[in-house]
């Protein structure tokens, strides 16, 4: 625990410096894919509250497990449709909506007695083949689909810019989202998040506007996959 402590209290440190530097708040979402229920728990305990998870079963199971600790739980991996009913049932928020069908399942599926289900949109920010997410030209379209949906609540916008070696290159792709993040605002006021950046720039990313960031590797290490081999990064 002490360990834990001490990481997780020097991550802190560098978000809050990183946002006073910039001038704005910055939040820090714990990337706990592939972490037992134990090392969310120990999170917990130090007063983290807000985790991302990429596969809906996985967190459901974590979900009953830590079901006596007030927590936001994050969906960052990609939605398919058949499983926008759990989702929209057992999340707080979405940050990875990328297309018009899953508004509607999700407004569809939200139940009346829970506030509405908080969503970020994707960019494919870098145009990669291999990423999910929007072309920056359809994020009007999208977020007014989503300001039409009652169950739904618009919060801003998500991308994971291609992890170039030069950080002044990731700079570009930052800046290119802080830019699209501020004309959505201009139509939707509500919207406060830009999620960007991950354990190895989330200082720069905030420098550069974001306001939440996801870090895994350097909260929990490595992840260990079901081929036995390991993981590293946030990515989704």
């Amino acid at each position: 625990m002490t360990s834990s402590r001490t990481t997780y209290a020097a991550i802190r440190g560098r978000i809050d410096a990183a946002a006073a530097r910039a001038g704005h708040g910055a939040a820090l979402l714990a990337v706990s894919k592939l972490q037992p229920a134990a090392a969310i728990r120990a999170l917990a305990d130090l007063g983290q509250r807000r985790f991302g998870e990429n596969y809906v079963q996985e967190c459901l199971a974590k979900q009953r497990e830590l079901a006596d600790l007030p927590l936001e739980w994050h969906l960052i991996g990609p939605l398919q449709s058949n499983k926008c009913r759990e989702v929209a049932e057992h999340f707080d928020w979405l940050d990875s909506l990328d297309r018009e069908k899953l508004v509607t399942l999700l407004n569809q599926h939200r139940p009346a007695d829970k506030a509405p289900l908080n969503v970020l949109i994707q960019v494919n920010i870098d145009d990669e083949a291999s990423k999910g997410g929007c072309a920056p030209d359809a994020i009007a379209r999208l977020a007014a689909l989503i300001a039409q949906a009652p169950r739904l609540q618009l919060r801003g916008l998500m991308a994971i810019p291609q992890p170039h070696p030069e950080l002044d290159r990731r700079r570009v792709a930052f800046r290119r989202m802080r830019a699209l993040f501020d004309v959505l605002r201009t139509e939707h006021a509500a919207a406060d998040t830009l999620s960007l950046g991950m354990s190895d720039d989330f200082e720069l990313a905030i420098a550069e506007g974001a306001t939440l960031v996801r870090i895994g590797t350097a909260l929990f290490g490595s992840r260990k996959r079901g081929d036995g081999r390991r993981e590293t990064g946030e990515g989704m």
